[in-house]
């Protein structure tokens, strides 16, 4: 597996597209500018006039539409490549009822896009978005809840389980993002009840482990002896992690233990550990592998060849970013291993604080950008030759 042919890798981008993937790439690169990108929306989205320069550059390359029907073109685009694509409705920090039922709506949507759709095979969503954050901070450090309370936490749940059953019925699995390490016992909570519920057959429900956590492995290894013992089968979601330096300094500010690894060394340490494990115990779990990491998807290839385990088994599916990683997505489904795109979309004046957030995560990853940046001049330069 070559990740470093970038003819394959930007075989379908212009010569005009990689020129603006190259510039936003270098201005990700920028940490000032990125630090204040959050005071910067809260000052001018009010206004307005960032939208339309906001469309044309990162939500254009990070962005499929602003709803289902403008993914379209993506969709078909990534599968002209033997790319899949994962819908994520990408609307954040908006909490009261009436928007959580919407967004079980939107939720639904996709998932029946998704059954309709073979080259949709997964459908996801954040429980952030279907329930109130304070309330499962509540819930995650053991405080007692009112009777309100109570009531508010099952119509979560009960959303939660509508998609779920959604997705069984329609044999379209189901992957739940991991959060905030304060929020994300009641999420792992109901992940397993939804696992118990529906997983009897095979993987329907994915639950996600952000092995930046010194503690995720050994949820892995107890998540599946829980599932031999109640004979149901596993869905994970291996992910590096998206909120180290909001973590660190909340440990930090509250004095508690810090939840992360303590280098990256460690943290890439345990995901490799992780993947090692879902291969070894396929029978039981099903994995996928969302890094945009080129030794972690190596590893993988190799244990797949390993373990006798056919390139487009559905139980193992490897993800990046849509607008990232490209030379590892389709380098990889060149060679027909079952990849996918995550494809955010939503109206962009909701899904810019996502995109923000992206943008942070980015920054903070030792030598992402660089490495994007260098595979674009080098597609640049065999262009210019040929």
């Amino acid at each position: 597996m070559d990740f470093n042919n970038t003819e394959i890798a930007f075989a379908k981008m212009s010569s005009k597209d990689l020129k603006r993937s190259y510039w936003l790439f270098k201005i990700i690169g920028w940490n000032w500018l990125i630090k204040l990108g959050p005071i910067m929306l809260k000052i001018f989205m009010p206004l307005w006039f960032p939208i339309p320069i906001i469309k044309s550059t990162i939500f254009k390359q990070f962005c499929g539409g602003e709803s289902i029907n403008d993914c379209e073109n993506t969709i078909e685009r990534l599968s002209n490549q033997n790319v899949k694509t994962i819908l994520d409705y990408s609307v954040e920090g908006i909490e009261d009822e009436k928007t959580f039922d919407e967004n079980v709506k939107e939720a639904l949507a996709a998932i029946e896009k998704a059954k309709t759709n073979p080259n949709i095979p997964f459908s996801v969503f954040k429980i952030t978005g279907f329930g109130r954050f304070e309330l499962l901070q509540k819930i995650n450090s053991k405080q007692s809840l009112s009777q309100s309370e109570k009531s508010e936490y099952k119509r979560i749940v009960n959303r939660i389980d509508v998609m779920c059953k959604a997705g069984f019925d329609s044999n379209t699995p189901i992957f739940i993002d991991a959060e905030e390490t304060w929020i994300q016992n009641p999420i792992d909570s109901i992940a397993l009840d939804m696992m118990r519920k529906y997983n009897q057959q095979k993987a329907i429900v994915y639950n996600t482990a952000q092995m930046y956590r010194w503690d995720r492995l050994t949820y892995l290894t107890e998540l599946k002896t829980t599932a031999e013992n109640e004979n149901f089968y596993v869905g994970l979601k291996l992910v590096r992690g998206a909120y180290i330096e909001k973590e660190r300094e909340r440990a930090e500010k509250m004095g508690y233990k810090d939840p992360m690894q303590k280098t990256k060394i460690a943290t890439d340490k345990d995901f490799n550990l992780g993947i090692k494990y879902c291969v070894e115990n396929i029978n039981r779990i099903a994995l996928c592998c969302a890094s945009h990491n080129e030794e972690s998807n190596l590893l993988l290839i190799d244990l797949m060849k390993n373990h006798n385990i056919a390139i487009n088994d559905n139980k193992i599916y490897f993800a990046q970013l849509l607008g990232m990683s490209d030379h590892i997505s389709m380098n990889m489904s060149q060679a027909n291993y079952n990849v996918a795109k995550y494809v955010p979309y939503g109206p962009v004046k909701d899904v810019t604080p996502y995109l923000i957030r992206r943008a942070q995560e980015n920054t903070s990853v030792k030598g992402q950008t660089g490495r994007e940046l260098s595979l674009i001049l080098k597609e640049q330069a065999r262009r210019k030759a040929n």
